[in-house]
């Protein structure tokens, strides 16, 4: 995430196009508003599309104005094309044209309007299935960062948690609650589907609700997994709970040895000395096993 602030602060400054690509949650809005906080329009608007529901018609008079000086390219805004996947193939010809907006091709001046694209979907595989237009592809991407899922930030959910915790607590009026030792290993060892979006609302809810066990009911385990510690308030065998310590000692280490090889898993498995299979399955005990091919390194410019 240092290297995504740092190549967003460095990009804010130019009219190149930015595509974010990340799951759902994991802080694209966000990337997308520092973008424009530090560019060259920060004075104008930054403009969110729903791209799904995006026409032909709105796209032109947003970045054209058709001349009139209604559009986003007269008043140096920053739109940002919410899932740019389900841009509909009319609007993706359209979008190329009114991209020459942004770059002074047309003979307007560069950096009128900036364009940030997000997309949680993998938009390679959607231009192999003729499903987007390559030619947009790269020009969207002029630029393209990529959000880590809250998973594979696992050093951040302290932090994220303690902030939402004060944020809704002077937002609700009421005291700040904490977590205890428990509550937070419950949160460092939950999976985050919906990664800091779901953060954030758990950590409201101990905010407004002051209990940290009905909070954290809302988390949604799988069906075969259990919040670290349930045990039904039965006294565990010792023996289970050895069993119990060392598995979780093996995730952190497993977890650390993956962010130091930047979830390169075959450099991972040589690194713990033991098999790609071997790992995999380690991997797959742990709930790790869902990621898509080898995770490449940390964002940067491509």
């Amino acid at each position: 995430m240092r290297a995504v602030d740092w190549l967003a602060a460095e990009i804010a400054s130019t009219a190149i196009p930015v595509l974010l690509v990340g799951e759902r949650g994991t802080g694209k809005d966000v990337v997308a508003a520092q973008i424009h906080a530090r560019s060259p329009r920060q004075s104008g608007r930054l403009v969110k599309l729903d791209c799904a529901a995006l026409t032909p018609d709105a796209l032109d008079r947003l970045f054209a104005g058709h001349g009139n000086g209604n559009g986003a390219a007269e008043e140096r805004t920053t739109v940002l094309l919410d899932e740019v996947s389900e841009l509909h193939p009319a609007c993706q010809a359209g979008l190329l044209e009114a991209l020459s907006f942004a770059d002074g091709r047309s003979g307007r001046p560069a950096g009128r309007v900036g364009v940030i694209s997000a997309t949680r979907h993998n938009l390679e595989e959607a231009v192999r299935g003729g499903r987007f237009l390559d030619a947009l592809y790269y020009r969207i991407g002029g630029i393209t960062l990529r959000l880590p899922p809250l998973r594979h930030r696992r050093e951040d959910i302290a932090p994220l948690a303690d902030f939402f915790l004060a944020e809704y607590a002077a937002v609700l009026a009421q005291p700040r609650p904490s977590l205890s030792a428990r509550g937070l290993e419950t949160l460092m060892n939950y999976g985050w589907p919906d990664n800091i979006w779901e953060l954030e609302r758990v950590m409201k809810r101990l905010a407004a609700l002051g209990d940290e066990s009905l909070a954290l009911a809302a988390l949604r385990w799988p069906h075969q997994a259990a919040p670290p510690g349930d045990n039904g308030g039965s006294v565990r065998p010792l023996k289970e709970a050895a069993r119990a310590a060392s598995r979780q000692a093996e995730r952190r280490l497993i977890l650390q040895v993956l962010e130091q090889t930047r979830w390169n898993r075959k450099r991972a498995a040589r690194q713990l000395q033991i098999s790609y299979k071997a790992l995999l399955y380690k991997l797959k005990q742990i709930g790790l096993d869902d990621e898509p091919g080898e995770p490449g390194p940390p964002p940067k410019a491509s």
